[in-house]
């Protein structure tokens, strides 16, 4: 395969994520109160700052990936507010910690977890949720190498 041939379609990703993510930081950051904060006012800082950059990757694939729709989607219709913080911390602490002796072994059991983590990927059959896990990764990485580069601007001046 020609490495060219992919290298703009995910720099143009990479270029529309970038501009959506910054314009969405320097909203949040115009929404800050300048008195300390509460853990709670950290916490919903923290999920506008997430949901920004979930918005903001799935707006730069646009319609073509069935994970960007179903994250679309799920945003659009879900409903963030305050009282989350507690609720997904929980989540997150469950998720990590669960019983290894339920786990399922071979293709059937990782496609069960894959569809799980994947958004939309409970309506995929297992070619198409390969696919799509595997843009999924790559556009996670990307968002990764970004906020790592925006971090490390903002803390070297």
């Amino acid at each position: 395969m020609n490495s060219k041939r992919f290298s703009p379609t995910s720099s143009t990703i990479k270029s529309r994520f970038t501009r959506r993510f910054l314009r969405a930081l320097l909203k949040i950051n115009r929404q800050r109160t300048r008195t300390p904060s509460s853990p709670m006012e950290i916490c919903q800082r923290y999920l506008k700052v997430k949901l920004a950059a979930d918005v903001s990757m799935a707006s730069a694939v646009g319609s073509r990936r069935a994970w960007s729709r179903a994250m679309l989607a799920k945003i659009r219709h879900g409903v963030r507010t305050g009282s989350m913080c507690s609720l997904t911390m929980m989540r997150k602490r469950k998720i990590y910690h669960r019983k290894k002796s339920t786990k399922e072994v071979g293709i059937v059991g990782n496609a069960k977890v894959l569809r799980k983590l994947v958004p939309g990927g409970e309506a995929m059959d297992t070619c198409s949720l390969l696919d799509e896990t595997f843009h999924y990764i790559k556009c996670l990485s990307t968002q990764v190498k970004v906020m790592t580069r925006i971090a490390d601007q903002i803390c070297s001046t």
